[in-house]
């Protein structure tokens, strides 16, 4: 059988010994091998996360690019995606190959592909790749050499990506001025690939800093490793007890943030989002335009009004955020999956980063994460918001997106729950903008069976007005 191998919004993603083998892992690397040494200096790195024999895959990675001529920087240890992303600008590689499954089930594992400028792979990339991979697929050669004889002739070069990354965060952040802060932090990696790295960057002062499931667990002990509140129940707990100014919790490859404040109250990805826009404004005295995707908050939008910066709405995966990004120079980009980029970074997620300016933050504004929240809500006004994640079988998913894809093209709702539509866009699933300054969306995932619904409104009880509505016209209530 051959393995349909499809780029999404980032990466390839399978089941692992289904459709993600090391036989279908040795076909796709072929495929990339064939496009790097087309660039100047083939070269790569390869880095991996915590999940089940992520470091097995990365080595057969390692073989075939070494078998095709390609350099290969091998990281030493499981590592957050943007630390190995990061590893290609200080290396000057032209490219990079993550073993990751980002925030999906345990079962899933994954390719990313990382361009020479160290961000996601644009749309013109990622239908290259899969080219050259249906070349090899349709009778091309898997070349491989034994890893062992690559590393000896120096064809794979294995190395620690710690140092360069510390010191390339702490260019960014003030980290001596947060140790000194006494802060006391809670740290969730969630089994995943940030393990050791908050406690790496703030030791050495006065603050302190706790980490929960910081060991290795390829079925992240049961926990869906995505840093959301239902997902982090023990983190919440323990911040709950008041011992902590803040915690900090990234998802499997650590490019996502997660943020709990000093009472233990979740600080959801939209209101992170507008936190940091605020604070890059206000307390570090930057400008410049911000980008965000068509899942963010309109907060970020209210901002712009009141500082006099452009935001950028943009369709869902840092392959579109990351270019605009660079285009206008943006001080910030984000999506309401909890990844963020700041400016004189890489063009590109990071939840580590993400984290540290929270920590920053709390220290700048000598005040409480709640009191810096409520300071926001001072000037954007209530913002509740909500994500539904509806599951379906594997094998009707394809069917059920393409009728309903079908019915909101013909039939678009012009009002829901009560408001007006006053205008929506389709470029990236359906977003319905209301009279009343709300907004609903429906998705269709690229990577796994399942559907989103979002909605953003001044009240939780609107927000679930709005989904519910939506759901309810498209015969999916009961997948809630």
């Amino acid at each position: 059988m051959t393995v349909e191998i499809k780029f999404g919004t980032d990466g390839w993603r399978g089941i692992i010994a289904d459709d993600f083998t090391y036989e279908s892992v040795r076909v796709a690397t072929q495929g990339i091998a064939q496009y790097l040494v087309s660039r100047p200096n083939p070269s790569a790195i390869v880095g991996y996360d915590t999940r089940f024999s992520s470091d097995l895959f990365a080595r057969e990675v390692a073989q075939v690019l070494a078998a095709n001529g390609v350099k290969v920087h091998l990281i030493d240890a499981p590592a957050p995606t943007q630390v190995s992303t990061y590893a290609i600008l200080d290396r000057k590689t032209a490219g990079g190959l993550v073993i990751t499954a980002s925030h999906n089930p345990y079962y899933f594992s994954g390719l990313k592909y990382k361009p020479e400028y160290a961000g996601s792979a644009s749309p013109e990339v990622t239908n290259r790749l899969e080219e050259e991979i249906q070349r090899v697929q349709r009778g091309g050669r898997v070349r491989l050499v034994r890893y062992e004889d690559a590393a000896r002739d120096g064809r794979i070069e294995v190395f620690d990506p710690k140092p360069p990354y510390i010191a390339q965060i702490n260019r960014l952040v003030n980290l001596d001025r947060v140790k000194a802060a006494g802060l006391r932090i809670l740290h969730e990696p969630m089994y995943g690939a940030s393990q050791g790295y908050v406690r790496a960057l703030l030791d050495g002062g006065k603050t302190t800093v706790i980490e929960i499931h910081g060991e290795r667990n390829p079925g992240f002990g049961g926990m869906h490793p995505e840093p959301i509140a239902q997902y982090m129940p023990e983190a919440l707990e323990l911040m709950l007890k008041g011992k902590f100014d803040l915690g900090i919790a990234n998802d499997g490859d650590a490019d996502r943030v997660g943020i709990i404040d000093e009472k233990g109250q979740f600080v959801n990805q939209l209101q992170v989002m507008a936190l940091l826009m605020m604070y890059l404004v206000e307390k570090r005295g930057q400008k410049g335009d911000v980008v965000r995707s068509v899942t963010s908050t309109s907060m970020v939008d209210k901002l712009g009004e009141r500082f006099g910066i452009t935001v950028h709405e943009l369709p869902v995966g840092f392959k579109y955020l990351g270019p605009k990004m660079q285009e206008v120079d943006g001080l910030l980009a984000g999506e309401e999956s909890g990844g963020f980029a700041f400016r004189g970074h890489i063009p590109e997620r990071d939840g580590v980063l993400s984290g540290m300016m929270f920590a920053a933050m709390i220290v700048d504004y000598g005040l409480p994460l709640s009191k810096i929240l409520d300071h926001l809500i001072e000037l954007v006004g209530p913002h509740a918001y909500a994500r539904h994640d509806l599951h379906l079988d594997r094998d009707e998913y394809g069917a059920r997106r393409t009728e309903l894809y079908g019915r909101l093209e013909k039939e678009p709702p012009t009002e829901l729950a009560g408001s007006r539509v006053v205008r929506s866009r389709t470029d990236d699933g359906f977003k319905y903008y209301l009279d009343d300054g709300s907004w609903v969306l429906i998705r269709f995932s690229g990577t796994e069976p399942l559907i989103r619904v979002y909605s953003e409104a001044p009240s939780k009880e609107r927000v679930e007005q709005l989904l519910a509505a939506l759901e309810e016209r498209l015969g999916l209530r009961q997948l809630v």
